[in-house]
């Protein structure tokens, strides 16, 4: 009696044994897919502050960023971009991409203080970044053009808060207060 009983246990403990390591499986590719998602197609961000201010609200929206075009070179003048910061590559910025390498823009340096323009032509391998609020943002008019190695995303999608859920595909770009022109 005492075998059947032992061989019954012996059975059961590799059952609950067998399922443990099934489930562990599944978790294991869940957070796999995951990561390869989020690192190599597509990313939740969040994003605070007032340099984005309408186009994103000072407490915190949501947005997916794809990152697909990135790597294929597919943004253009008006693209909503996640990209690292110049000063402090820990950070990750939310800014709307104005020129790419070759293009001319023009700028107001300093709106709080002036009107005054300023013509720049973004260098090779670079790109000109602003925020929508001009007059509260730290971006290329301060930074200079920014490398495009540091570009992370292309932001396609407002999904928080639910009400202003919404595409921001080149949306309803107001003007800004630059030019850009292809040399």
């Amino acid at each position: 009696m005492v075998g059947l009983v032992g061989r019954l246990w012996n059975l059961q403990y590799k059952s609950i044994v067998k399922e443990a390591l099934g489930k562990t499986l599944a978790v294991a590719k869940f957070f796999c897919v995951l990561h390869i998602t989020n690192t190599y197609l597509c990313t939740f961000a969040l994003a605070y502050g007032p340099s984005m201010v309408p186009t994103f609200n000072l407490t915190g929206d949501m947005f997916l960023a794809e990152r697909l075009s990135i790597k294929f070179g597919k943004v253009g003048p008006g693209d909503i971009v996640l990209l690292r910061s110049p000063e402090s590559p820990q950070k990750v910025m939310v800014k709307r991409l104005l020129g790419l390498e070759s293009h001319s823009v023009t700028y107001v340096v300093d709106p709080m203080k002036s009107d005054r323009c300023d013509t720049i032509v973004v260098p090779k391998g670079h790109v000109w970044v602003e925020g929508d609020n001009i007059y509260n943002s730290r971006d290329s008019r301060q930074l200079g053009p920014v490398p495009y190695g540091l570009l992370e995303g292309k932001v396609f999608c407002k999904i928080w808060p639910p009400k202003e859920f919404r595409s921001l595909m080149k949306s309803g770009m107001k003007d800004p207060g630059f030019v850009v022109d292809a040399i």
